[in-house]
């Protein structure tokens, strides 16, 4: 019986024409040369090769080590690309590009510019709020009129499958007399949506909502690791930073926003009117259908839902540049941790164990926060055209011991 050919997917894949994510790959007898390509099925499209041989007019920009000159492009080119790889793979000629996934390596997608993570989930941020200020109002009073958010550290960005250190830092409980330093003792995850910019803006100009499909290239399931005693220490009165700086994970797999088309729903109803550039009425839907999966160590712990966020990235991205700061290409800018109203909708160990006070109960021992070598895996699909599905990359760290 012949061998079934990597171009005959089942209609039902997710991961088929209607889908088409990017990212950069290299295979083992070239480990140094990175290029980009397309997941199809199980396999990877070697796209500037192809390109080449069928003569396509952006071979060039095909040929980077990084999606950032392509993404650069803009919205048209985006579009022309994805068509024509649509039409190659219909081509039985196509098949010598075609690399099983299981013979290359996944490598970053993209240079990350800058990165922006929101706190965009109502049912997160009012569950956090009770967690830290049980005798206080859970949201704070701008939370409702604007998307909150912080600068993080582009640097720290890492592809999917990248070991996690378990990083060190001051830690002070409130009945200590004063802070000590060590490994962190709350290591938590957050699920998360990102979004890749594409088209940068120039400084002084603001970016509408209407401009979000012009701006932004692709989507990516992302998981910003938390040291949270560290994060309870040093947060106030500017925020984050060292309980979060150390990582943040992302998929190897950008999937392009107009594969998502299918997934776009209105989101939650809001009880006050939002100034003018954030007031999406009349504009076309800004959430998205996209259904997270979170596992520990391969035992699904929470299935957060995407739709149920209160701010939508179109408005995240309006506001971002509402003062007239700049987008350059390969901004990175998230959701926030994705929690849905119920207990098994928690994006965060935070809010699954009620701060470490209700452990999980997990196959291999119960936990309030992650262990040494524990491994946590980001999963996602959403709705898509004629009801398939429409896989996100998935996101998997492993923690490894501070020092190791």
């Amino acid at each position: 019986m012949p061998e079934q050919s990597p171009l005959d997917l089942a209609e039902d894949d997710p991961f088929g024409l209607h889908n088409l994510p990017y990212g950069v790959f290299s295979t083992a007898d070239e480990p140094d040369r990175r290029r980009i390509g397309v997941r199809y099925g199980d396999h990877v499209l070697d796209v500037h090769t192809a390109a080449s041989a069928l003569g396509s007019p952006h071979s060039d920009v095909l040929a980077r080590p990084t999606l950032n000159a392509l993404m650069a492009m803009g919205r048209p080119v985006w579009q022309a690309v994805r068509a024509d790889i649509r039409t190659w793979l219909g081509y039985p000629a196509i098949e010598p590009f075609l690399h099983p996934l299981t013979d290359v390596t996944l490598r970053l997608p993209f240079e990350v510019a800058d990165y922006v993570d929101f706190y965009a989930s109502e049912h997160h941020a009012t569950n956090v709020g009770r967690i830290f200020r049980p005798d206080g109002e859970p949201l704070t009073p701008n939370w409702k009129h604007l998307p909150i958010g912080y600068h993080g550290r582009s640097g720290t960005v890492v592809v999917s499958g990248t070991p996690v250190r378990r990083p060190s830092g001051q830690r002070k409980a409130p009945a200590d007399p004063a802070p000590g330093f060590g490994p962190t003792q709350r290591l938590d995850i957050e699920a998360e949506v990102g979004f890749v910019v594409g088209s940068p803006s120039a400084l002084g100009e603001q970016v509408p909502q209407s401009a979000f499909r012009d701006h932004v290239f692709g989507v990516c399931l992302l998981n910003d690791w938390s040291a949270r005693d560290i994060q309870a220490w040093e947060y106030v009165p500017l925020g984050p930073f060292l309980g979060k700086s150390f990582a943040t994970s992302v998929s190897a797999w950008i999937t392009p926003l107009e594969a998502l088309d299918e997934a776009r729903t209105a989101p939650p109803a809001r009880d006050h009117e939002l100034l003018p550039y954030l007031d999406d009425s009349g504009l076309e839907p800004g959430g998205l259908d996209i259904r997270i999966t979170v596992a520990i160590n391969g035992h699904t712990v929470s299935e957060p839902p995407f739709s149920t966020m209160y701010w939508t990235a179109a408005q995240q991205l309006a506001h971002m540049t509402v003062n007239g700061a700049s987008l350059r290409t390969g901004d990175l800018f998230a959701s926030g941790t994705v929690s849905g109203p119920r207990p098994e909708e928690r994006g965060c160990l935070l809010e699954l164990t009620w701060a470490g006070r209700d452990a999980l109960e997990l196959p291999g021992g119960n936990r309030t926060f992650l262990e040494d070598d524990d491994e946590v895996t980001l999963t996602a699909w959403a709705p898509g055209p004629g009801g398939v599905r429409i896989g996100l990359g998935e996101v998997t760290g492993r923690i490894v011991p501070n020092g190791r």
